[in-house]
């Protein structure tokens, strides 16, 4: 398996319950980046979605880590999920912020991840479109909540968008999106969330995607990332069962059986 064409790592970084699972006792937050990229060629950030990231903030996580280190990031809840007048000057906001990392060449992709309450409307259509179009200088990738998004005419729109498609592991639950190997870009991305059924709708964000995937669920998906390889020229593949460590447990499990 070409290494430089699949990228494995977590959603977020920066948990205080990966003290013992995966850093060491007394390691101080400052110091996680670096240790986390001394294993793995990429993360996603998130707390872009809960505050505008800024460029101060990147560049300081760029020195952090060595030279062939990736980032995908978050996309501010202003643009996918609270969307109001201000939407054009939230974009520049935005991408000022996220400046750094793309200068740097250190950008897979900007994630427009949005609510189940995005439902495949016009309304909703025609703001997927409007975002992409603000991006469209840069590499992005779209997931929905919802299984009313997987067809073939979303598909073919991303593709014409030049947005990747996300593929998500999650729990079997009605109206929830199922596994899928869409490629629509040049990137191919794929999210596990974990298939906690209980806590999906009446968790929190951590409790939510409290879950460790067993071998034969992560084998079920080798044949699929096989296939999506061969389509794409990059392959982003994040863990989000981020609980107690147990997404560096999964992500270490998946390299393993790629012999990554």
């Amino acid at each position: 398996m070409d290494k430089k064409r699949i990228l494995i790592g977590t959603s977020g970084y920066s948990y205080e319950d990966w003290i013992g699972p995966f850093y060491p006792q007394g390691m101080q937050k400052r110091d996680f980046l670096g240790f986390y990229a001394s294993e793995f060629p990429v993360v996603e950030l998130n707390f872009s979605y809960y505050a505008q990231p800024s460029a101060s903030t990147l560049e300081r996580m760029i020195e952090k880590t060595p030279d062939g280190f990736r980032f995908a990031i978050k996309a501010h809840q202003s643009l996918t999920h609270k969307v109001d007048e201000y939407f054009p000057k939230e974009v520049e906001l935005y991408k000022d912020g996220i400046r750094p990392l793309v200068e740097a060449g250190r950008l897979t992709a900007v994630l427009f991840q949005f609510p189940y309450s995005f439902h495949y409307t016009p309304e909703c259509r025609k703001h997927l479109q409007r975002l992409c179009d603000a991006f469209a200088d840069l590499p992005k990738a779209v997931e929905f909540r919802g299984a009313e998004w997987q067809k073939e005419s979303v598909y073919k729109g991303l593709q014409e968008m030049g947005a990747a498609m996300v593929n998500v592991d999650e729990p079997r639950l009605p109206k929830l999106p199922k596994p899928t190997e869409v490629v629509s870009s040049d990137l191919a991305y794929v999210r596990f969330h974990g298939r906690n059924e209980a806590n999906w709708w009446s968790g929190d964000n951590v409790s939510r995607y409290d879950y460790l995937y067993s071998s034969e669920e992560l084998s079920g998906w080798l044949p699929m990332i096989e296939r999506m390889l061969a389509k794409a020229q990059l392959l982003l593949v994040i863990f989000n069962n981020h609980s107690r460590g147990q997404a560096i447990q999964n992500a270490r499990e998946l390299q393993g059986m790629l012999r990554l």
